[in-house]
């Protein structure tokens, strides 16, 4: 599990890093399978309720932004569930791109996106 680890996310002691960010929206299986067929390569993981779980870091890269970068806060290139500071980000900043990312994949697959650690202090939506 952790060369598994160290292969896909980026080495926190070399860029600093959230880990994964975002957690992979459940949704009802009539929209994951109108959401599939709109979109081929889509993962879509069912469960026995009949709810299907989608591909966060998927949704994120069909929006273009794996690997983008706003002054010092960016996605990770290496994966797209990860929140990474190149630099002087603040918190605050690396929460203004998350709520970027949540929007542009609402915009286009109508999902919003939760993010996977609790948030202190500030409002994610």
């Amino acid at each position: 599990m952790r060369r598994l680890r160290r292969r896909k996310l980026p080495a926190p002691e070399f860029l600093p890093n959230a880990g994964s960010f975002f957690k992979n929206p459940v949704v009802p299986a009539g929209l994951a399978g109108e959401l599939a067929e709109a979109n081929p390569g889509l993962p879509v993981y069912r469960s026995p309720d009949g709810a299907c779980k989608l591909s966060a870091a998927w949704l994120i890269e069909a929006c273009g932004l794996k690997g983008i970068r706003e002054g010092d806060a960016g996605v990770s290139a290496q994966h797209a569930l990860v929140l990474v500071n190149h630099g002087d980000a603040s918190g605050a900043e690396l929460l203004g791109l998350a709520r970027r990312v949540a929007d542009s994949v609402e915009q286009r697959f109508g999902i919003r996106l939760e993010p996977e650690p609790r948030i202190v202090g500030a409002s994610f939506s």
